[in-house]
């Protein structure tokens, strides 16, 4: 069979939460839809969006927030698909960093952030908190939040429960500690938007690539779908196929990434209008959008039936924040079943 090119281009290195990728390769998913997909890993995680905007790359991952300001900024990108929905995200530290619930803690700290938005997110709190961005050092952590933190060099870094928050457990576990001294101030809370949606993991497309190829995409999210079905029904299994092809994520810190992620996977990969509409005020808000900023999302692509959005968003980000914490407590492959 004849296939057809398309090249993908991850958010960072290989990462538990890839799996539904590599294993649409490794188990052939891809080659039954008639696809071959080249999928490439970054050097700098900050380049995904312009590489896919410029045509340099077909398709990739990257979150809500840094999705809608890439077009914005005349890299034209849609998101066509969820990956990880709302995984909670916020501000890394450890109690001896002398900082506290208390987000004015934060004066005088060195305090890390992954990309440029990163730290337009942290300036802009500093408005509602009584302070300024001169109150704080900011440092330019790349994915490195977490070893920065142990380092030494950070007191503090924004980071994502389910990643580097677990880096950070593990870490505490391994000196004798109580994982839950890994503390996060949540910037969802902080910000007072109602959900962490503005991190949901996206698939996006280049907007040309997309125009000109609807069949190819969506036969590249039919073979996602199948995937990630895969992934929810069978964790374990799923694991040790990807660890086979992808040896290098095969220890325990990996796995535990994996098992906090589980319940993040999006299983319909819908995008929600919902997160949608409060991500793109947020991003007026913070002034990395017009005010005029049309969402640049489409379920179109996905050829199976759009699920309810759930009925309260609140209560479900406060039930998987007690889920969250069981799993830390017990880690296990289980889901949260929210009413819509």
């Amino acid at each position: 069979m004849a296939t057809e090119k398309i090249t993908f281009c991850l958010n960072w290195q290989a990462a538990p939460y890839h799996i539904p990728i590599y294993l649409a390769l490794t188990k052939g998913y891809f080659k039954e839809q008639g696809l071959d997909i080249a999928v490439l890993e970054p050097s700098n995680p900050s380049d995904v969006t312009e590489l896919i905007g410029s045509g340099k790359v077909d398709m990739g991952l990257k979150a809500m927030i840094h999705t809608l300001a890439a077009k914005a900024r005349g890299f034209p990108v849609t998101s066509v698909a969820s990956l990880l929905d709302e995984p909670f995200t916020g501000l890394l530290y450890l109690p001896d960093s002398g900082i506290t619930e208390d987000f004015q803690s934060l004066r005088g700290k060195k305090i890390g952030y992954v990309g440029e938005f990163g730290k337009i997110q942290l300036d802009e709190l500093t408005k509602h908190y009584g302070m300024t961005p001169n109150d704080y050092t900011a440092v330019r952590c790349g994915m490195n939040v977490a070893k920065y933190i142990i380092e030494g060099k950070i007191h503090a870094g924004i980071g994502i429960e389910c990643m580097q928050q677990v880096q950070l457990e593990e870490f505490l576990k391994e000196q004798g500690r109580s994982a839950s001294e890994a503390k996060m101030l949540r910037i969802d809370k902080l910000a007072c938007l109602g959900c962490c949606c503005f991190c949901t993991v996206l698939y996006i497309c280049n907007d040309e690539f997309l125009k000109k190829n609807p069949e190819k995409v969506k036969k590249f999210l039919k073979a996602i779908k199948k995937s990630t079905d895969y992934v929810l029904q069978n964790p374990e299994a799923a694991w040790n196929e990807y660890i086979d092809f992808k040896p290098a994520l095969n220890n325990s810190l990996n796995f535990k990434q994996f098992q906090r992620c589980y319940a993040y996977f999006s299983e319909s990969l819908y995008n929600v209008h919902r997160d949608w509409r409060k991500v793109t005020g947020y991003g007026k808000r913070l002034e990395i959008l017009p005010p005029d900023y049309v969402s640049n999302y489409s379920n179109e692509y996905l050829t199976w039936p759009e699920p309810e959005e759930v009925s309260d968003p609140l209560e479900a980000q406060r039930l998987m924040g007690i889920h969250q914490t069981a799993c830390r407590e017990e880690p296990s492959f289980k889901r949260l079943a929210l009413p819509a």
